[in-house]
C-alpha cells in the first residue's frame, strides 16, 4: 500500500513578501550609490581634476562591473541561492563606498568604484530570483515593477536629498554615512531570507561545473527573443541611467540656472516616474495578459516625451511634467524581464534575468562616458573653478544619441513575440 507524500506546508501570505522587500531593499541600496555621484559630479571634476570624459567614466565604472557580472550571477543564483550571494553583495558594497569616500588618488578612486558596482550587481537577478520561486508566475510582472519602483526610490534619495547632504556636509562624509544602512541591512538579508519556499525543490547541480554553466549561457543567448528584450530594454533605460543617473543635473544647472538640490529634485521626478510606470505597466500587462503591446507604448511615450523635455524652451513646470511622464513611460522597460522569464524554463531564469539586466545596466557603462565625449568635443573652454562649463547646443548634440537609441528600439520591437505565460508555478 502507498503512502501519500506530506503536503507541504502552508506558507503565511506575508512571507513571499518579506522575501521581495529584503531584496528590493538590496536594490534600493544599489541604485542609491548608483546615482549618488550624479550630485557631485562639478566637485569630483574639482577635487580630482578630471574633464567631462573622465567624470563620466568614474562614476560609468559602477556600471562596467554590474553590467559585466549580471550572467555570471545570474547563473551562480541558479547554482547557489539569492541569500549568500545578496548579503556578499551588500557588504561589498557598503565597504567600498567608504573607500570611495576617503580616496584623494584617481586610480583608487576608479578600484572603489568599480567594487561598489560589484557589490550592487549582486541585488537585482537575487531579488528577482526570490520573486520568481515564492510568487506565482502570473503576479511575476507586477512583482518586477515593484522592485524596479523601490530602486527609483533609491535614486531619488541620491538627487535632491544627497545633494542637500553634499552641500551642508560634503560629498564624503555624505558617502560614509550612506555605508552605514548597508552593514544593517547585509545583517537582515543573512537572518531572515530563504532562498525558497518549503516544498519547492531546489535544482541540483548539473554534471560538468563550469562547462553546465556555459551550457546554460548558450542556451539562454541563443535565443532570439531574449536578445530583442535585451535591446529594448538598454534603450529604454538610458534616459534614467545616463542623463537622469548622471548628465541631467549638469544640464539643468547651467542651462537652466538651477542650484545643485533643485536640479537633484527635478531629476528625480523621472525617477518617480519610472517609479509609478514599473509596477504599473506590469499591472497592465498581468491584466491584459499581453506584453509586447505595453512595451511598445511605454517606449513611444519615452521618446515622445524627451524630445521636447531636451530641446524646447519650457516653463519649469512643464520640464516637471515632461521629466515624470518621460520616467513612466520608460518604467515599463520591467515587463521585458516578464517576457525573459516565460521565454525560458526555470531552471534558467536567473541566467535569463542576469542576460537582461546586464544588457540594461551597460547603456549606463557606455552612455555616461560617451555624452562627456561628446560634449568635451563641443566645449568652447568655459570653467568655473576647474569644472567644465557646456553650451546648451553642445548638451543637446551630446544628448541626441539617447533619442537615437530609443528610435532603433521601438522599431526593433516589431520582432517581438507575444511570450505565452505559464499557467502555474510557486
Amino acid at each position: 500500500m502507498s503512502v501519500a507524500a506530506p503536503a507541504a506546508p502552508a506558507i503565511p501570505t506575508w512571507r513571499p513578501w518579506l522575501m521581495w522587500a529584503l531584496g528590493a531593499l538590496c536594490f534600493f541600496y544599489g541604485f542609491f550609490q548608483r546615482f549618488a555621484p550624479s550630485v557631485m559630479g562639478d566637485q569630483l571634476q574639482r577635487e580630482l581634476g578630471l574633464d567631462g570624459l573622465s567624470v563620466g567614466n568614474l562614476s560609468a565604472s559602477y556600471f562596467y562591473t554590474y553590467a559585466a557580472m549580471q550572467i555570471p550571477i545570474g547563473l551562480l543564483v541558479d547554482r547557489f541561492g539569492p541569500r549568500r550571494l545578496m548579503t556578499l553583495g551588500i557588504l561589498i558594497c557598503a565597504a567600498a563606498t567608504v573607500g570611495f569616500a576617503t580616496v584623494h588618488e584617481v586610480p583608487l578612486a576608479y578600484a572603489c568604484r568599480l567594487l561598489v558596482g560589484f557589490g550592487a550587481g549582486f541585488a537585482f537577478v537575487s531579488g528577482m530570483t526570490l520573486a520568481a520561486r515564492w510568487f506565482s508566475p502570473r503576479r511575476f510582472a507586477q512583482v518586477v515593477g515593484l522592485t524596479m519602483m523601490a530602486g527609483m526610490a533609491g535614486g531619488a534619495v541620491a538627487q535632491g536629498p544627497l545633494g542637500a547632504a553634499v552641500d551642508a556636509f560634503g560629498w564624503r562624509e555624505s558617502l560614509v554615512a550612506s555605508a552605514l544602512p548597508g552593514l544593517a541591512l547585509a545583517a537582515a538579508v543573512w537572518l531572515l531570507v530563504r532562498d525558497r519556499p518549503p516544498g519547492l525543490a531546489g535544482h541540483a547541480p548539473a554534471a560538468g561545473g563550469a562547462r553546465a554553466l556555459w551550457q546554460a549561457l548558450k542556451r539562454v543567448a541563443g535565443r532570439r527573443q531574449n536578445l530583442v528584450v535585451c535591446f529594448i530594454g538598454a534603450a529604454m533605460s538610458a534616459p534614467m541611467l545616463a542623463f537622469a543617473g548622471f548628465w541631467g543635473v549638469a544640464w539643468l544647472m547651467q542651462t537652466h540656472g538651477f542650484t545643485r538640490p533643485q536640479a537633484g529634485t527635478m531629476t528625480s521626478l523621472l525617477l518617480l516616474g519610472w517609479a509609478l510606470g514599473s509596477p504599473g505597466g506590469g499591472w497592465l500587462s498581468d491584466r491584459l495578459g499581453r506584453r509586447k503591446a505595453v512595451l511598445q507604448g511605454g517606449c513611444l511615450v519615452t521618446l515622445a516625451t524627451m524630445i521636447p523635455l531636451l530641446y524646447l524652451a519650457l516653463p519649469d513646470w512643464l520640464l516637471a511634467v515632461l521629466f515624470f511622464l518621460t520616467g513612466a513611460g520608460a518604467g515599463t522597460m520591467v515587463v521585458g524581464f516578464a517576457m525573459a522569464r516565460f521565454y525560458n524554463p526555470m531552471e534558467e531564469t536567473g541566467a535569463a534575468l542576469g542576460l537582461v539586466n546586464g544588457a540594461v545596466t551597460a547603456t549606463g557603462a557606455i552612455f555616461q562616458p560617451f555624452i562627456g565625449f561628446l560634449l568635451d568635443l563641443g566645449w568652447d573652454g568655459a570653467a568655473d573653478q576647474g569644472a567644465r562649463l557646456y553650451s546648451p547646443a553642445t548638451f543637446g548634440w551630446a544628448f541626441s544619441c539617447l533619442i537615437g537609441f530609443l528610435v532603433l528600439a521601438l522599431l526593433l520591437s516589431l520582432l517581438l513575440k507575444e511570450p505565452r505565460p505559464a499557467t502555474s508555478g510557486p
